[in-house]
């Protein structure tokens, strides 16, 4: 089963050190989970100042700079990832960096059928 790993966190909470050994750790997981024929894309985001979210009420487009959550933990990126069960996802989860000091949330990928696969 397919599932997405979304990382949260507080960017300001990461110092620039801490933040490249992230990223190093991460990247070696990445590695790790492709041997296994566990990882299918994983990807930081920039940060949170650089969001934009878009709303539509009453068909009127709104647009706001930033995200549209006011919470201290921001998404800041994410993992796919194809594993038998909740309980491997969760192993897999506990072994990422950003655990230790923001959240990853699991969710379950629903697939569906009918929509074009990406030409690359």
């Amino acid at each position: 089963m397919k599932y997405m790993l979304l990382i949260y966190s507080t960017e300001s909470d990461w110092t620039e050190e801490e933040r490249a050994a992230c990223m190093a750790k991460s990247t070696e997981v990445c590695h790790e989970l492709n041997e296994k024929g566990q990882f299918l894309t994983a990807s930081p985001l920039h940060p949170v100042s650089m969001a934009t979210s878009v709303r539509v009420r009453e068909g009127k487009r709104m647009i706001t700079d930033g995200p549209f959550a006011e919470t201290t933990e921001q998404l800041g990126g994410y993992y796919i990832i194809d594993v038998e069960n909740l309980d491997e996802a969760i192993a897999i989860a506990g072994q990422l960096p950003p655990a230790k000091k923001g959240t990853v949330e699991i969710r379950p990928i629903e697939e569906i059928t009918d929509t074009p696969v990406p030409q690359n």
